[in-house]
């Protein structure tokens, strides 16, 4: 019989799997986290399979600048600017339309609600706002399918968790079958008290990512290998 952690690759995989292979339509993603460079394989990967995909957290940044904003100090990776412009002419990836926006990052820092175009110079995005937060909403509440993975801004600091928890609260309300990477998305369900009301948390973390990325890990293959007991 298999050990619980084998039950749990394998349910893992499974899912996971499914999602390449055989999602239903329509199939949302949302992808959220600081760094647009560590997704740019998933979102490869899952473009021509989703039927939208919805951008937030830092990584949102780079999108903007690409599509000619003003982001303030928010983080930007220049050398992927020319990367999201490209792919943000397939049509099918939805960006942050206002953010929030602070002079820096603690608890109690000045915020204010902004133009996700024209961030103020000496401020920095660090949530969706909740215009966006709003948008987002209504096309996970309509998907047959969701993949979340990544946090919508700063969720772990209460004034810039609305839009995260607004992401993740549709997730959790949501008919179709959903499924929240791990990491600080899935961190992020289980503190709100939502998990149990997604059809999958995983617990893949990274390795979930590059699965999704690569459509096999030499782990696996090596596990295929082995001679059944």
């Amino acid at each position: 019989m298999p050990s619980a952690a084998g039950r749990l690759l394998a349910r893992e995989v499974e899912v996971l799997s499914a999602l390449l292979d055989r999602p239903k339509s329509p199939f949302v993603v949302v992808l959220g986290g600081v760094k647009v460079s560590d997704k740019l394989g998933v979102i490869d990967a899952l473009l021509d399979k989703c039927d939208k995909l919805l951008i937030g957290g830092a990584m949102a940044f780079t999108f903007l600048v690409a599509q000619g904003a003003r982001v303030g100090d928010s983080r930007v990776e220049d050398d992927q600017v020319e990367h999201c412009r490209k792919l943000l002419a397939t049509g099918n990836i939805q960006i942050p339309t206002d953010v929030v926006a602070a002079a820096e990052v603690s608890a109690d820092a000045q915020s204010r609600h902004v133009s996700a175009m024209a961030i103020p110079e000496g401020w920095k995005g660090v949530d969706i706002g909740p215009e966006t937060a709003g948008a987002y909403a209504d096309v996970v509440a309509g998907a047959a399918t969701v993949l979340w993975n990544g946090p919508m801004g700063i969720f772990e600091l209460a004034p810039f968790a609305a839009g995260t928890r607004t992401v993740a609260e549709a997730v959790a309300a949501c008919r179709g079958f959903t499924v929240v990477g791990g990491g600080d998305s899935a961190a992020a369900v289980r503190e709100m008290g939502l998990a149990d009301r997604v059809d999958h948390v995983s617990t893949g973390g990274g390795a979930a990512l590059e699965l999704i990325e690569l459509g096999d890990l030499p782990g696996l293959q090596a596990l295929r290998r082995q001679p059944r007991r």
